[in-house]
This record gives structure tokens, C-alpha cells and sequence, in this order.
């Protein structure tokens, strides 16, 4: 085994160097604008179709929309015309949802809303609308009807 080694000063430090002198100037590097646009172009479009998704499926969990089905499903008319097993129809690009047309508005009074249903039987378009004339009071029913994909139209009870 060796000797051990005792240092009872400082290491001597080592020699620095300067840097070394480029011989030729670094090349320009030309900007991907036409890369950078179409990323930003793409990214809007992806933060507007999750915004539009979003809204849609904040309509469909409403209140609002769940008492319509409901109605939808105890009403006669509706049974005879569409079918047993009333729901709304899916859109194969929401993943089996379906699409909630227009604006729910409570705050404001305002809903005007529309979207597909289908029954057992066939299918059709539902419409709704109602309004809050002051605050505090109830919400009157406009417009409640169901136009069938063979044209009949059935004006729902409110």
C-alpha cells in the first residue's frame, strides 16, 4: 500500500487559454415564419373546436336539457310519432353526442335550443324556446314542438 500523501498548500493553478478566434462567421439562420404560421393557425383552430366541444357539453349537462328529455319521454305525441326509447340523436363527430343548437342563457332568461332526437320508430328535430320576462319570475314557454324527419309537426304541451 502506498504512502499516504499530505498537501500543505494550495494547488497550483492551471494555465488558462483564450478562446478560440472563429476563422468564419456563423451562418444565418433564415426563420420558419411559414412552419410558425400554420402551428399558430392550427393551434387556434384546435382551442376553438375544444371551446365549441366544451360549451356543447356544458349544454347537454344542464338542467334544461335533461327536464326536455324527460318531458320528451312521458309525452304521447312523441311516443306515437318517434317511438319507445326517445333520446337524442349522436353525431359521430362528437363521439356519440349529440349536438345542442343555440344558447342557454338562465341568467339573462333567454333558451333557444334545438337538437336531434330519434325514438324506435324514426327521428326528427326538437325545438324549444322560452323566456323570463323580469327577474324572479317564471320561465314562459315560447315554442316546444318536435318537427318529424316525414314532415309532421308536434306542438308539445308546456
Amino acid at each position: 500500500m502506498p504512502d499516504p500523501v499530505e498537501f500543505s498548500s494550495v494547488a497550483r493553478p492551471g494555465v488558462y487559454y483564450e478562446r478560440p478566434r472563429s476563422k468564419r462567421d456563423l451562418p444565418i439562420v433564415e426563420t420558419q415564419w411559414r412552419a410558425l404560421v400554420a402551428v399558430g393557425i392550427a393551434g387556434l383552430a384546435g382551442w376553438g373546436v375544444f371551446l365549441l366541444y366544451a360549451t356543447n357539453q356544458e349544454k347537454l349537462a344542464s338542467s334544461v336539457v335533461r327536464q326536455i328529455l324527460v318531458n320528451l319521454r312521458q309525452s304521447d305525441l312523441v311516443l306515437d310519432a318517434l317511438g319507445d326509447s326517445v333520446r337524442p340523436e349522436p353525431a359521430w363527430y362528437l363521439n356519440g353526442d349529440p349536438w345542442i343548437d343555440g344558447s342557454i342563457n338562465t341568467l339573462q332568461g333567454n333558451i333557444d335550443i334545438s337538437f336531434r332526437v330519434k325514438g324506435s320508430k324514426s327521428a326528427g328535430t326538437l325545438y324549444f324556446t322560452s323566456i323570463r320576462r323580469e327577474k324572479g319570475q317564471p320561465f314562459t314557454i315560447l315554442r316546444f314542438k318536435v318537427i318529424c324527419d316525414d314532415g309532421t309537426i308536434l306542438n308539445l304541451p308546456s
